[in-house]
C-alpha cells in the first residue's frame, strides 16, 4: 500500500498506539484524521505532527455513539478527502479493577461492546461501502491476545476482541471481490495507559513502547497487498515476505 497522500482514518488517536501509528503514518505522507473523546491530548497530537510538517486533523467523538459515527464519516471525507485506511484502534477496558464476569454489571458490558465491537461495526459500515465503489480500501482491526487466550478478569474485554476478529473474517470474505481488505493486527503488550489500569503492578520496563510496535504496524501497512484479507497477525512476530 501505497502510505503517501493516504487519507487515514484512526480512533483512539489522543494518545498510545492510536496517537503513536498516526504520527508514524503522517511522517510517511499519510493525510490522518484522528478520533478521540477528549480534545486536549487529541489537539496535542495533532499540533505535534503539524509542527512536523505532517497533515493531522482531530475529530473530537466517541465511537461508541451511534449517533456519531456518519458525521465522523463524513468530517473525515471532507478533511482528507476519500478514506482509504481506516484503523479501529479505540478501545474500553470497562471497569477497573477488572472484574470476573460473575460480577461484570450488563450494562458494563454493553458499553465496552458498543466502543470495541459495535463501533467499529457501524463505522466499517459508514466507509467500506465508499471504498467499495471506488474499489480499493484497507480497514484494520487493533486486537488483542485477550480475544484468543481466556485470562480470567479480562472477560468484557476479551469476548469483544474474540468478536472483532471475527468480525474482520466475515467482513473480508463479504467483500474478499470489492477491492476492500480487512486486517485484523494484535500490537502485543505495550506501556500505555490502558494497560497500566488493566494490570497497575506489571513491570513497566518489560512492555513494548506504542511507536515500536506503530513502526511494525506501518511496515504491515506498506505490505498490505502480500498479506490475504481476513488475515490476524502478531505484530511482534510478523516479518515481510521474502
Amino acid at each position: 500500500m501505497e502510505i503517501r497522500g493516504l487519507g487515514t482514518l484512526i480512533t483512539g488517536g489522543s494518545r498510545g498506539l492510536g496517537a503513536a501509528l498516526g504520527s508514524a503514518l503522517a511522517r510517511r505522507g499519510a493525510r490522518v484524521v484522528f478520533v478521540a473523546r477528549g480534545a486536549p491530548d487529541l489537539d496535542a497530537v495533532v499540533e505535534e505532527i503539524r509542527a512536523a510538517g505532517g497533515e493531522a486533523h482531530g475529530i473530537v467523538a466517541d465511537v461508541g455513539d451511534k449517533n456519531a459515527v456518519y458525521p465522523i464519516a463524513g468530517a473525515a471525507a471532507a478533511l482528507v478527502g476519500p478514506i482509504d485506511l481506516l484503523v479501529h484502534n479505540a478501545s474500553s477496558l470497562g471497569p477497573t479493577p477488572l472484574p470476573l464476569l460473575l460480577d461484570t454489571a450488563c450494562e458494563d458490558l454493553e458499553e465496552v461492546l458498543a466502543v470495541n465491537l459495535v463501533g467499529p461495526f457501524r463505522l466499517s459500515k459508514a466507509i467500506a461501502g465508499s471504498m467499495a465503489v471506488r474499489g480499493r480500501g484497507l480497514v484494520v482491526h487493533v486486537t488483542s491476545d485477550a480475544g484468543v487466550v481466556p485470562y480470567a478478569r479480562w472477560g468484557a474485554y476479551g469476548v469483544s476482541k474474540a468478536a472483532l476478529d471475527h468480525l474482520g473474517r466475515i467482513w473480508a470474505e463479504e467483500l474478499k471481490d470489492a477491492g476492500v481488505k480487512f486486517l485484523t493486527v494484535d500490537p502485543g503488550e505495550m506501556d500505555t495507559a490502558m494497560h497500566a489500569a488493566a494490570m497497575p503492578d506489571a513491570d513497566r520496563s518489560a512492555l513494548a513502547r506504542p511507536e515500536n510496535a506503530a513502526a511494525r504496524i506501518v511496515e504491515i501497512l506498506a505490505s498490505a497487498e502480500t498479506i490475504a484479507s481476513g488475515s490476524r497477525i502478531e505484530a511482534s512476530a510478523w516479518r515481510p515476505a521474502a
